[in-house]
């Protein structure tokens, strides 16, 4: 009976010794959480393992998560999966549907941005524009003969008009010639032409008679204009009008009008254009409302996709740059030991505990083998 109480308390003092062993040497690692000083020298072990290793731990951590955990080769593995694509897009159709449905005006987005006259500004920046594509359009175009700035389609229809044109004018002329203000004007023409003969010219017309003579010229003039000759002529008169036209530099068409009669025409279009639609007034769900379901159905998309390839072109770069190992060790620097003790407790507070059992169950052992020792000696 001794034997075995000798045994048993053998046992329970290897276990008691073995469990609070490893309890103090795990308290260790993190108390006393500052260093303890008698009479003026620092006690040994003091502070813990982890607050003495504070600095330490926090650089290696750094080092950890950038070469170990957040790497170029996972961060593009994680941006290229389906998964992580369809919930971007997800998230983006999410904030830009609640984003329209507050139903703010262009005015109060811009605004909110600090435009405080978003008016004036798109007058400016309007017009600013439309100088610089007008500039940009012209360059190129004033050198070049017109027939080379009009389309071919245009240049055809207009060489197709050109008989129809030469027609107009024939018949226009007929209509005048046969009107009575025509036929004074002819003998208008005809008392001039024998008054610029001089006495020769007034014998003549007197013997002819000036009303004998608008008669027999009246109705060769009318003849001549209804001819079909003559309406090729004035066919073939303005088409060579028209090659010599369009052959001359398109800078002739604008110096002809006016460059700045040009501008200001655009100017006053494009201005009254944006005044008349008042589009600051107009929600931006109403001005995207035609292009709403592209939006989000293939814009977003492709603009999620185009976004993850391009952080994963950038990738090591953007971790250089973020300097993420001296952001991981200055966040633990700046952690409190007693923070930092509860963080490891908290993820290895099982896994203690076993460490303080499994030493108070090696203790036993210890003193079970202790005590049968003793025995045999």
């Amino acid at each position: 009976m001794g034997t075995i109480f000798y045994l048993l308390f053998m046992i329970v003092v290897g276990a008691i010794i073995g469990g609070v062993t490893n309890s103090l040497a795990i308290k260790m690692l993190f108390r006393p959480h500052h260093p303890v000083y008698m009479f003026g020298k620092r006690l040994p072990f003091t502070p813990g393992l982890i607050p003495k290793r504070r600095e330490e731990l926090a650089e290696q951590l750094g080092k950890m998560v950038v070469e170990h955990l957040l790497t170029p080769e996972g961060i593009r593995r994680k941006l290229m999966t389906n998964e992580w694509t369809d919930g971007a897009v997800e998230q983006v159709q999410q904030f830009v549907e609640t984003w329209l449905s507050r139903g703010r005006t262009v005015r109060r987005v811009l605004e909110q941005m600090g435009i405080r006259q978003p008016e004036e500004l798109i007058r400016t920046k309007a017009v600013q524009w439309l100088d610089k594509v007008y500039e940009q359009g012209m360059e190129p175009m004033r050198s070049k003969a017109i027939r080379d700035v009009f389309p071919d389609e245009v240049q055809k229809k207009i060489e197709a008009r050109i008989g129809d044109l030469a027609n107009y004018i024939a018949d226009r002329a007929l209509d005048y010639f046969q009107s009575e203000e025509g036929k004074q004007r002819i003998a208008k023409m005809i008392d001039e032409f024998f008054s610029g003969r001089g006495m020769f010219g007034n014998m003549l017309q007197m013997f002819l008679g000036n009303a004998n003579l608008v008669d027999k010229v009246q109705p060769e003039i009318i003849k001549f204009f209804r001819h079909s000759g003559t309406r090729e002529l004035f066919a073939q008169l303005l088409f060579n009008e028209w090659n010599k036209l369009t052959s001359y530099p398109f800078a002739v068409v604008e110096e002809l009008i006016g460059k700045e009669r040009i501008r200001r025409s655009l100017r006053c279009l494009i201005i009254s254009a944006v005044e008349r639609d008042d589009f600051l007034a107009r929600s931006l769900a109403e001005l995207i409302a035609p292009y709403r379901e592209r939006i989000m159905n293939e814009w977003i998309p492709k603009a999620v996709a185009a976004g993850g390839r391009w952080i994963s072109d950038q990738v090591e770069a953007i971790i250089e740059r973020l300097q993420l190992a001296d952001i991981v060790r200055f966040e633990v620097e700046s952690f409190s030991v007693e923070r930092l003790e509860e963080m490891i407790l908290s993820i290895s507070r099982r896994e203690f505990k076993m460490i303080t059992y499994l030493g108070a169950l090696l203790g036993g052992i210890i003193g079970f083998f202790q005590g049968i020792i003793g025995l045999w000696l």
